[in-house]
C-alpha cells in the first residue's frame, strides 16, 4: 500500500509539495444526490418555493465553492480553476435531486477536491433552502466518478 502524502516522516500533516510536479490539463468529475419527500421535489421541480430559483441558487453556491476549497480543506492547494460546470438532474421516480460538478484546470495537481466541494454545497445549499418545509432530505452517494491528468493519468469509477 502506498504511503500517505499528506504526512511527513513524523507524522506531522503537511502540505504536498508539488514544485516537481508537471502542468498537466487535468480534469474531475463528482455526484451526489439529496433525496426528499415527493412533495418538496415538486416544489424544486415546479420553481414554486418561496425562496424562488432553489437549483440556480445552489448552482452558483457549487461553483463558488469549488473556488473556495482551499479556504475549507486545510492541506489543499488554492487552484486557478480554469472551467467549472455543474449540472442537476431531477429523479421524480425517486424524489432525488442527483448533481454532478465538472472541475478543470491546467495545473500541477488534481480538482477532485474542487469536484466533491461543489457537489457537496450545491446539495447542503437545495437542502437549506427547502428546510422550512422538509428537514428529513437526506445527501447520499457522494463520491467522484472520473479524473484525469497528472502522473496518475486517468481513473473511472466502475460498479457501485
Amino acid at each position: 500500500m502506498s504511503k500517505l502524502s499528506h504526512f511527513d516522516k513524523s507524522g506531522q500533516a503537511k502540505m504536498v509539495d508539488v514544485v516537481k510536479k508537471a502542468n498537466t490539463h487535468r480534469v474531475a468529475k463528482a455526484y451526489g444526490c439529496i433525496r426528499m419527500l415527493p412533495t418538496t421535489f415538486k416544489k424544486i421541480a415546479t420553481g414554486n418555493t418561496k425562496k424562488g430559483d432553489v437549483l440556480g441558487v445552489a448552482r452558483i453556491a457549487a461553483i463558488q465553492a469549488s473556488k473556495k476549497t482551499s479556504d475549507l480543506i486545510p492541506l489543499c492547494h488554492p487552484i486557478p480553476l480554469t472551467s467549472v460546470g455543474i449540472e442537476f438532474i431531477l429523479d421524480q421516480k425517486n424524489s432525488c435531486v442527483e448533481c454532478v460538478a465538472t472541475t478543470e484546470t491546467v495545473g500541477q495537481t488534481g480538482v477532485e477536491i474542487e469536484a466533491l466541494t461543489a457537489v457537496m454545497v450545491g446539495l447542503l445549499t437545495v437542502y437549506d433552502m427547502c428546510k422550512s418545509v422538509d428537514r428529513g432530505m437526506t445527501v447520499e452517494r457522494v463520491a467522484l466518478l472520473e479524473k484525469c491528468g497528472g502522473k496518475s493519468g486517468r481513473w473511472i469509477r466502475t460498479g457501485q
